[in-house]
């Protein structure tokens, strides 16, 4: 149970963001929406609103979803004249397929562009109420013949910045080696007030995460200087945590393509992509240490699966807009055949997904 809540919590927060932002703009656009459901399967409670929508809570946790008045695939216009002379005229003004294209576009984004407001929103308050690390980049000591000591790094030096991002806290500089998709990475240091750049060819090597799953790992062999082990935490005005949470979920979202992009090519491990099972596990041990690690984690996933979402695979959100890119281009919407041949590609992309992540997963817990 103590892994299972916190999941559910972060779950349930996560996708009601994620379906209200689709919500939020159908209503703005007099779409009519019947369901507006967090988890899949029968319902375990619900009721519904003065506009006739129905809010429930579902069995399986996983997910959920908005669900338009009218709402059928419609892939011909006899199809549409079909659905449209079901309904009269005031209820037609309610179909989503009537709406324009720009509207739908909008109503369909919505859905991940309010993740990525929900980790901005959430790093922003970590930032103003508790702080930002701000501990520099000091080295403390450099381990002989290591790639640091060969390629010149000394003790007292500051890092400034690692592949031309800064470093502005001391907990940056592990996150931007790993996540470098350099084999050389640049750092920039000042020494004696002087700045300089070197060139480090990093080990790699066999590792755990902090939640025991094997990575590759970056080292370069240096400790960084923590005085009386005590970081320097400064609390952030309205603007600056703003601004800090901006540059993190761009940051995140950067890192997250680069490192998809390196499994496409067969340069990254795909030992690192997690599925419910590994986010319950990391939520759960997150959550033992407090609100602001579990928030953070919230406001990672959040990032994921409104970058997910976007992907232009049928059946998610990126996939409709797809869609609606070709429907722009062309000036009419695909055919019926086209489309469900896209249909299930993308059925198939998602269930390969779905087992790749959920082996990942029960070989994580030494299962396989």
């Amino acid at each position: 149970m103590n892994y299972i809540l916190p999941f559910i919590v972060l779950i349930t927060v996560v996708v009601f963001i994620h379906e209200y932002g689709h919500y939020y703009f159908a209503k703005k656009f007099g779409v009519g929406v019947t369901d507006f459901s967090i988890g899949f399967g029968k319902e375990i409670f619900g009721w519904n609103d003065k506009f006739g929508t129905r809010w429930k809570i579902c069995w399986i946790p996983l997910g959920g979803y908005v669900k338009f008045f009218g709402d059928r695939n419609v892939f011909s216009q006899s199809e549409q004249k079909e659905l449209i002379e079901k309904y009269k005229e005031e209820d037609r003004k309610k179909l989503f397929i009537l709406k324009p294209l720009y509207q739908r576009s909008l109503i369909v984004a919505a859905g991940p562009l309010a993740n990525f407001v929900l980790a901005i929103l959430i790093f922003a308050m970590v930032n103003f109420f508790y702080g930002k690390d701000m501990t520099p980049a000091i080295i403390d000591e450099v381990q002989k013949d290591s790639p640091a000591f060969i390629s010149g790094l000394k003790k007292n030096d500051k890092i400034l910045s690692i592949d031309n991002k800064n470093v502005e806290s001391i907990l940056e500089v592990s996150t931007l080696i790993n996540t470098s998709t350099s084999e050389i990475i640049k750092f920039d240091i000042l020494r004696n007030d002087k700045q300089l750049s070197l060139l480090i060819t990093p080990n790699i090597i066999d590792d755990v995460d902090y939640f025991g799953t094997p990575v590759k790992k970056k080292i370069i062999g240096i400790k960084l200087l923590v005085t009386n082990n005590k970081f320097e935490r400064k609390s952030l005005g309205p603007a600056e945590a703003i601004y800090y949470s901006v540059k993190e979920v761009w940051f995140v979202t950067i890192t997250s393509l680069n490192y998809l992009g390196k499994i496409l090519t067969g340069s990254g491990d795909p030992a690192q992509l997690g599925g419910p099972i590994k986010i319950a596990n990391i939520t759960g041990k997150v959550a033992e240490y407090g609100i602001i690690p579990f928030l953070n984690v919230m406001a990672y996933i959040s990032i994921s699966l409104g970058l997910i979402n976007l992907f232009p695979i049928p059946m998610l959100d990126g996939g409709h807009l797809m869609f609606y890119f070709f429907e722009k281009i062309l000036g009419r919407p695909l055919s019926q055949k086209i489309q469900e041949g896209f249909f299930r590609i993308g059925l198939f992309l998602l269930f390969s997904l779905m087992f790749f992540v959920t082996f990942n997963d029960l070989k994580g817990l030494g299962i396989f």
